[in-house]
């Protein structure tokens, strides 16, 4: 009997343990397999939104999904397709360099087949350049473009012949669509460079060329009618340069400057020398006799400043000369000139009280004695092409 009852005790350990062991396998089979869970739920949202995203492309080009059906129907433009140097866009207003209406657009897709596949416009101005326009209506016409009607501008190389610059330009290309009274267009997002080796630019693949066989997608009117166009702006070079340079190497660079009297110039606010020349520029020096600024009162100010009232970058030492040269003050001053004097200068060069102090050998005879060396200036010299 106590046998029996411990092999059921056994029994149940064995199930209890079994049971547990399973338990613990499910909880880590379920732990592990949640991050994958969770990314096909992702992926799952993510291609609901493409499909929405799609559905909203065709409402809003104006063509009515499901609608259509045949050889005339279009998908959705993919938007995908487009190269991230170019942009697409709709507009009101219409082209600004040119523009062509086609009676039609089946008449002109059958009409080229023996002109190499293209219309070529006449020629037109625009930027000061002689320009065709070129419309290709037929599959894969040029080799590449697919179902696509492809557009291109074509500069006329005798602009290369009697002048070897390059063009730059800004391209922009349209097709009037009827149902919304707009312009589709496709702009290319960087200025494209023409010259004598590489005349054309254009879209291979601007507009599926199904949109053009039925009218309720609105590319073509009245009975077949088409209209397409070009916006040509020419970015030109700018004629006119500043070349900067920093000048180390200054002729004549000290000026001497020595205010007699100066205790009747104290009576002034300011005091103004006469016009000298360092580095081939001319200078003035304006002295604050009572101090400028957080200066006024206490210590003497002195500034340099453009003559021609010139801006730039600027290092140079202001002294005041003791009389014996020993005990000169010396401030050194560097950078762009302030916006209070638009100059360069220093509110404390020397205190009022050492001026004064006749011991100090600063003021000699009523005669105070002003150096300034200029070391360096920065030069900004206009250019023409």
């Amino acid at each position: 009997m106590y046998t029996e009852e411990k092999k059921k005790n056994t029994n149940y350990g064995s199930i209890f343990v079994y049971c547990f062991f399973c338990f613990v396998l499910v909880v880590e089979v379920a732990r592990f397999a949640k991050p994958y869970y969770n990314n096909l739920e992702n992926l799952m949202e993510t291609e609901a939104v493409v499909e929405e995203e799609e559905f909203l492309d065709v409402e809003n080009s104006g063509i009515v999904p499901c609608t259509f059906i045949g050889s005339s129907s279009v998908p959705a433009r993919n938007h995908k397709k487009l190269s991230t140097t170019v942009r697409e866009e709709t507009r009101k207003r219409p082209p600004l360099s040119f523009c062509v209406k086609f009676e039609s657009f089946a008449t002109l897709s059958r009409l080229v087949k023996d002109n190499g596949d293209k219309y070529e416009s006449r020629p037109f101005s625009a930027g000061g350049y002689n320009w065709t326009f070129l419309v290709y209506p037929n599959v894969n016409k040029p080799v590449g473009s697919g179902g696509y009607v492809s557009l291109y501008v074509k500069i006329d190389n005798s602009s290369f012949i009697t002048n070897q610059n390059e063009v730059y330009a800004w391209i922009k290309f349209l097709v009037y669509k009827s149902t919304i009274d707009t312009y589709h267009e496709l702009q290319a997002t960087e200025a494209q460079r023409f010259h004598l080796f590489k005349q054309e630019y254009g879209q291979l693949n601007f507009l599926e060329i199904a949109y053009f066989q039925n009218p309720a997608h609105g590319f073509i009117f009245n009975g077949g009618q088409s209209v397409f166009g070009v916006d040509i702006v020419v970015s030109k070079p700018s004629d006119t340069w500043e070349d900067f340079s920093y000048d180390e190497n200054i002729r004549d660079p000290l000026l001497d400057w020595r205010i007699t009297k100066f205790s009747t110039i104290a009576r002034s606010n300011s005091y103004t020398s006469d016009s000298f020349s360092s580095g081939g520029r001319n200078w003035v020096l304006k002295v604050y006799p009572n101090g400028a600024g957080s200066a006024a009162g206490n210590s003497l100010s002195l500034y340099l400043l453009s003559a021609s009232n010139e801006k730039g970058y600027v290092k140079a030492k202001l002294r005041v000369i003791n009389k014996n040269r020993s005990n000169n003050v010396e401030k050194l001053v560097e950078g762009w000139p302030d916006a209070k004097e638009n100059g360069w200068g220093v509110e404390k060069l020397i205190p009022l009280s050492d001026i004064k102090d006749a011991s100090k050998g600063f003021l000699v005879d009523d005669t105070i004695r002003f150096e300034v060396e200029i070391v360096a200036f920065s030069k900004t010299n206009s250019l023409s092409a």
